[in-house]
């Protein structure tokens, strides 16, 4: 795992002290070792952490004539079979790493080689015969890339501090700003800032001689349903995910795993298990505030396989983590970063490498609102003074703040139950938390109406959603989330978070094999009668028990809206009305002031809009005016709530 970062074009020696600089940016993603190779064309930079071929696994690395150089990051999982194959076609190997057989690789099949690929990754080889920068993203996304075109110069990095290190302009993109706002990422080829542009997922791109071609060379599609029984589905299941897991535990040092106590980390821990034995490291972080603490599911899970265990209590001091996160992240978040961050801290205090649940929710169907979907239809179906009655009930009655509270589901259903088309619904979905097109309208202030003709940034998930490689309504829901929200908010805060830390984090359920049949799945066998992840539970059920197999999506969270309160509210609020998103004309201080008003005297829970904008504005006070706004209040809040200790040690055996 690594930072990669490089110059194309210019003069080699100018470039050679921003490549150092860019790589100094990213030394948290690679603290083990720092490497640059410079030529007259081209500047390549990498930061490793290392985790297999410690000592011959050094970069950027050549081929054997040195006509091709890369800077790799992330993990080759069939690297050892690659090897052989390559080995008796004639190639021969210097190191034992997983970065040499991708050279050879490419120097055997061209960009073909992309797709023997099995794992996460981000590489750039640099042709010098060709005067060619090749460069890909993973199937997923796991693995970032975000690149720069200044003058005649092409930059990448794996991070856009890595770019900004080189001395680029400070721009925001008002146009981004509205997609966070609205779905909380940001599409593809857009960044927060203006000129910087991420390479998608499943995409590569190549720059020669000043032109640049961006392609995709992989779609998961799931038009094609495969028919097997039922025991037949279960024992195919089977098979891929042991496969899968065991694969991902290629390393040569300690891996460990994270662990919620939901489904998806709970399985993959049953596999570990049986391929490792006990003892594992597992770690989990939850909340005083009950409802929202999964820790004693994750010490079910940790007796049931006897791990060694260990966790942490997350207390209201989680706030001042704001400014560290928009550093780490170079863009604002929502709350489940925070979590994300937590668990990363705690985990890399303790292994380098971890492997989680990432993924699952989207292949196997387990976000609520996939089964919540057939409510919509008997909503629709209520006299038109019912709905009515049912959106007033839900806008007037207090809010408990409890996850999944009555007033929520209530709300819930008014917000997307008031649109006819599917995908208007869809869409509605992907912001009810967040701000609709009739919020930003609200909220926005002089200076974001004139950047934006209009409010359409929920375009960026209805274009996949009615062209994406899907039927029925449930895929095309799956499809849309596994193209967009998935590789730029969930695998963004997974890499960017755990690699702030020096940890990697490897998911299984995102191997392409897995979801390669997982996508020929029919959709009943996935959500069935209101049951999510039907066919991962009844696997499941094989290991786990059932208060774990059978129990109901809790998403990762902390109880933010209970830190929200009057105490702390307030003084917030007093900020961004006064702050810089108001005074530059971002944003119009009545709304914010509404958002406030509304949460603090619990008639909305408005907690994810509130972090979201204060996260907006820390992140403009950093990055644009140069200012630590909030930091100051946050820090006071980390004062008055001390963080609890770690308690650590392996539970008893059940």
């Amino acid at each position: 795992m690594c930072g990669i970062c490089g110059v194309i074009g210019g003069d080699s020696e100018k470039e050679l002290p921003r490549v150092r600089a860019m790589t100094s940016a990213l030394a948290h993603r690679g603290p083990d070792d720092e490497g640059i190779h410079a030529e007259a064309d081209a500047v390549l930079g990498n930061r490793r952490l290392e985790v297999i071929d410690l000592a011959g696994g050094h970069q950027p690395m050549a081929n054997e004539d040195e006509s091709l150089w890369i800077t790799f990051n992330g993990e080759i999982y069939n690297y050892e079979a690659l090897r052989r194959e390559l080995t008796a076609a004639g190639h021969r190997f210097r190191s034992r790493s997983d970065t040499e057989v991708i050279l050879h690789l490419y120097e055997e099949d061209g960009e073909r080689c992309l797709d023997k690929l099995r794992g996460m990754f981000a590489f750039a080889i640099w042709d010098r015969r060709r005067q060619r920068l090749f460069a890909a993203r993973d199937r997923f996304g796991q693995k970032p890339l975000f690149y720069a075109i200044s003058g005649d110069r092409f930059l990448f990095a794996s991070e856009i501090k890595g770019l900004l290190a080189a001395g680029l302009p400070v721009q925001p993109e008002p146009a981004a700003i509205d997609y966070y706002l609205a779905l909380r990422f940001v599409p593809p080829p857009l960044s927060m800032f203006r000129g910087i542009e991420k390479l998608p997922a499943g995409h590569y791109l190549t720059w020669s001689r000043g032109a640049l071609d961006v392609r995709r060379w992989w779609e998961l599609s799931f038009d094609r349903e495969k028919a097997l029984t039922e025991d037949e589905w279960l024992h195919e299941l089977d098979s891929k995910l042991r496969d899968s897991v065991s694969a991902h535990l290629v390393s040569d040092v300690a891996v460990g795993a994270m662990l919620s106590g939901g489904l998806d980390s709970s399985i993959v821990l049953a596999y570990m298990e049986e391929l490792l034995g006990p003892s594992i490291p597992t770690f989990a972080i939850g909340s005083s505030v009950r409802s929202y603490d999964e820790r004693p599911y994750a010490r079910i899970v940790s007796q049931r396989f006897r791990t060694n265990h260990i966790e942490r209590t997350e207390s209201s001091n989680i706030l001042a983590e704001i400014p560290p996160l928009v550093r780490c992240l170079d863009e604002p978040s929502d709350p489940i970063a925070a979590c994300f961050f937590a668990a990363s801290r705690l985990a890399a205090s303790h292994v380098k490498v971890v492997v989680g649940g990432d993924g699952g929710d989207e292949l196997f169907a387990g976000f609520d609102r996939y089964a919540a979907w057939r409510w919509l239809d008997w909503y629709r179906r209520l006299p038109l003074p019912v709905r009515e009655g049912i959106r007033k009930l839900s806008s007037m009655s207090r809010d408990s703040f409890a996850y999944k509270s009555f007033s929520q589901k209530a709300q819930w259903l008014a917000h997307v139950g008031s649109e006819s088309g599917a995908a208007a619904r869809y869409a509605r979905m992907n912001n009810f938390t967040r701000f609709d097109p009739e919020r930003r309208r609200d909220l926005y202030g002089p200076f974001m109406r004139e950047s934006l003709a209009c409010c359409e940034a929920e375009q960026a998930i209805l274009r996949p959603f009615e062209e994406g490689p899907a039927v029925d309504m449930l895929h095309r829901m799956l499809y849309t989330d596994i193209v967009t929200k998935l590789p730029e908010h969930t695998l963004m805060l997974s890499d960017r978070l755990s690699m702030a830390h020096g940890l990697e984090m490897r998911a299984p359920l995102l191997d392409h094999e897995l979801a390669g049949l997982v996508a020929t799945m029919p959709a009943q066998l996935k959500l069935r009668n209101g049951t999510t992840k039907w066919a991962l539970r009844r696997l499941a059920s094989r290991w786990l028990p059932p208060e774990i197999s059978s129990r109901p999506k809790q998403g990762f969270m902390l109880p933010v809206a209970h830190w929200l309160n009057e105490d702390t509210g307030k003084s917030l609020q007093d900020s961004l009305t006064s702050g810089l998103l108001v005074k530059d004309g971002w944003i119009q201080v009545g709304a914010v002031d509404r958002l406030f008003r509304e949460h603090l005297g619990r008639r909305a829970d408005h907690h994810v809009r509130i972090w979201m904008l204060l996260n907006l504005e820390v992140w403009l006070g950093l990055y644009v005016n140069g200012t630590p706004v909030l930091s100051e209040f946050l820090s006071k809040v980390a004062a008055t709530n001390p963080r609890k200790p770690v308690a650590a040690g392996r539970p008893q055996s059940g």
